[in-house]
């Protein structure tokens, strides 16, 4: 693997190795901050890969029809 070495402040250190867990690479912290970024399109490919029984589905659809009957209200409305 490539690596390359970049020159950070000592203020930018410590946040980054405050976020950083035993074990985690500075790489790794950088790359679950700084990665993909969710997008519907991710959760649109997401989505096609989960499998729901017919259970599941009734569930959602009753919960789907309550919040229709009582929708939530913002507060102090």
């Amino acid at each position: 693997m490539a690596v390359k070495t970049i020159t950070i402040d000592i203020e930018a250190y410590g946040l980054l190795a405050r976020r950083k867990a035993a074990g985690q690479s500075f790489s790794q912290v950088i790359k679950a901050h700084f990665g993909p970024q969710p997008t519907a399109g991710r959760f649109r490919e997401l989505a096609r890969t989960i499998r729901l029984d017919g259970g599941a589905l009734d569930a959602m659809s009753a919960q789907v029809r309550a919040r229709r009957r009582s929708p939530a209200k913002a507060v102090g409305r």
